[in-house]
């Protein structure tokens, strides 16, 4: 049986019932093990340089895997995808967008600025449950993810 990882997952999110449902996929795939949520693209880099609320590294610890909705208020996904690849400090950190889009040029766009992994948000819950256990299997069981820098 192969270990999985222990890995904080930051995920970036406006709408409250889908971050919800995110959550418990998770934990229902025993991915719980530390996930951090923000509301909006402003908040998401805030977060990962640790500016206002999220100065403190004990309670905003380093993600090791980002999962980031494209259509969010204040800063889109979009904006924040092309700023975390282009930061040498955080760049490393794997991104996967997970949104409702399912516009070809967003597929090409963000794959352009450096995502890792493009997803459309499923219907049902069931299907989350499929895409976050296939997530974690990829992400924490297979593949070697950069050690975390602080």
């Amino acid at each position: 049986m192969i270990k999985k990882k222990s890995v904080v997952i930051l995920v970036a999110d406006d709408d409250a019932d889908d971050r919800l449902m995110i959550f418990e996929a998770l934990k229902e795939n025993h991915l719980a093990n530390d996930i951090q949520f923000v509301e909006n693209g402003e908040e998401l880099m805030d977060y990962l340089h640790r500016k206002g609320k999220y100065s403190d590294p004990a309670k905003s610890p380093r993600p090791g895997l980002i999962l980031l909705d494209l259509n969010m208020p204040k800063k889109d996904g979009r904006e924040c995808l092309k700023e975390i690849k282009q930061n040498q400090q955080i760049k490393d950190i794997p991104v996967i967008v997970l949104t409702t889009s399912k516009a070809e040029e967003d597929v090409y766009r963000t794959y352009n600025l450096g995502v890792n992994s493009f997803i459309t948000k499923p219907v049902t819950f069931e299907a989350l449950l499929s895409i976050t256990r296939d997530l974690g299997r990829y992400w924490f069981e297979i593949v070697e993810l950069p050690k975390s820098a602080e």
